[in-house]
């Protein structure tokens, strides 16, 4: 069973003028008050600024973690806005510090900054990853790299489109990667993803963010599974609509 039971949102502590601010200004968070949590794998699916990823920043920030990627990567951006973590609650059975934020956009910054660590520390800064340099393997495989090395404890893992490097076969290593943690009652995923790859792993828990609202949702019912699966049937049709001269 999950670690991390529930979270809620105390809306009462947000003022009018910061919910026309973001994060508070977006409306399928406005409606969410709580969500307890019933799986080991959580998804967290739907269109770009529906507020997935900055639902999951929050929980992230609520954890203790980088949002950035990693308790151990320290370094932030100016566009990193946790300010939703500060109206969110945690509620832990029992409570786990171990795991790590990873945010596949940045995955680079991490990857420098554990190089220039083991420019003053050693080559022990790559214990942790394999024992050697995440830059010296392509993209696909320093996520595959990582997320074999650092899924290595009881923890909880909150991840950002952790599919962005990885081929389709990579995709269900991944799958298989979360399914051996999972299965031991070792971790905890939450993890933001628009691949119905990810997305059909047995016994998840899906998330759907719309415009208006959140809700769970079955892997049948998605948009990322049903569109897959009507272009991968009729692409000569989808061809026809999107290839033609205005």
């Amino acid at each position: 069973m999950p670690f991390l039971k529930k979270f809620s949102l105390d809306w009462s502590n947000v003022t009018e003028e910061d919910r026309s601010e973001f994060p508070f200004n977006i409306e399928p968070l406005q409606k969410l008050n709580e969500y307890t949590f019933t799986s080991n794998v959580t998804f967290f699916m739907g269109d770009n600024g529906s507020g997935k990823s900055t639902l999951l920043e929050a929980i992230g920030a609520s954890c203790g973690f980088s949002i950035v990627g990693g308790r151990d990567l320290v370094i932030r951006k100016e566009k990193d806005d946790d300010s939703l973590s500060s109206i969110m609650r945690l509620s832990w059975l029992p409570k786990v510090t171990n795991g790590f934020y990873f945010r596949a956009e940045t995955f680079d910054t991490f990857a420098n900054y554990i190089d220039e660590l083991a420019r003053d520390v050693g080559s022990s800064a790559y214990r942790p990853y394999g024992g050697k340099s995440l830059n010296e393997v392509s993209h696909g495989q320093g996520f595959l790299t990582f997320f074999t090395n650092r899924f290595a404890s009881k923890g909880i893992y909150i991840l950002d489109e952790p599919e962005s490097a990885l081929s389709p076969q990579n995709q269900l290593a991944f799958l298989r990667i979360i399914w051996e943690l999972e299965q031991e009652g070792q971790a905890q995923f939450i993890i933001a993803t628009h691949s119905p790859i990810l997305l059909a792993y047995p016994g998840a828990k899906l998330l759907h963010f719309s415009e208006r609202n959140i809700s769970e949702i079955e892997y049948e019912a998605t948009d990322h599974y049903n569109l897959t699966r009507d272009f991968l049937n009729n692409r000569e049709r989808y061809f026809r609509t999107l290839f033609v001269d205005d």
